[in-house]
């Protein structure tokens, strides 16, 4: 009986098989990471493309709502990208918000890449060659704006006769965002300033060849 107990007692995990078994478990957990992190940076460019979406809807809401004007201006330096919506002026509707600033994953940003060049581009806006191309309007007006502001009836202006006043011509444009390196990351957002429609893109590849924009 006590031969019996002693046996039993020294049942157990030696301290190699121990380490046998940390070693499979940190291999697998590095694999598993390493097969999420695609994934993590695609959900990160959607993140992007989501926050600017959404930061232009509510600046046209806001306008059309609280009866005033919003801009929206987009920056892009030093790796900082942001997108800051305010009230542009004075004596509106109670209830006006404040700025809000709203800044892209530090990986993503307002970005054009180089193939944009030779795809049609959203809406027929620009060329595919600046990432932030607002500003085009009826009056001869092509592009390269960075701000733009929404007016109380809910279209999109330039600054033509005082930014913001809403007395100015109608601003069209897009802007483009990407991980800077690949292609296939880009989304797009174009703007169609008569209504202050707002709309989203992404870039896929062409049967024969090339790529192409499809609405989302």
């Amino acid at each position: 009986m006590k031969a019996t107990q002693v046996r039993h007692s020294e049942r157990g995990f030696s301290l190699l098989e121990i380490m046998m078994v940390v070693a499979l478990i940190l291999i697998m957990g590095s694999i598993t990471f390493m097969s999420l992190i695609p994934a993590l940076k695609a959900q990160r460019v959607v993140n992007a493309y989501n926050t600017t979406l959404s930061a232009m809807r509510q600046a046209r809401d806001n306008a059309i709502s609280q009866r005033s004007s919003y801009s929206v201006t987009f920056t892009s330096s030093s790796g900082v990208n942001t997108i800051t919506v305010a009230p542009t002026l004075t004596g509106g509707f109670q209830g006006q918000q404040s700025t809000a600033v709203y800044t892209l994953p530090s990986d993503v940003g307002f970005y054009a890449d180089p193939v944009l060049a030779a795809t049609a581009p959203p809406d027929g806006y620009g060329a595919g060659l600046l990432a932030i191309d607002f500003g085009y309007t009826a009056n001869g007006n092509n592009g390269g704006q960075t701000t733009l502001y929404f007016c109380p009836d809910g279209s999109a202006q330039d600054s033509e006769n005082g930014a913001g006043n809403c007395l100015g011509s109608v601003d069209g444009g897009v802007v483009y965002i990407a991980r800077s390196g690949e292609t296939l990351s880009s989304r797009a957002i174009s703007l169609w300033g008569g209504t202050g429609r707002v709309r989203g893109w992404r870039l896929y590849p062409k049967s024969g060849g090339g790529y192409q924009w499809v609405r989302q």
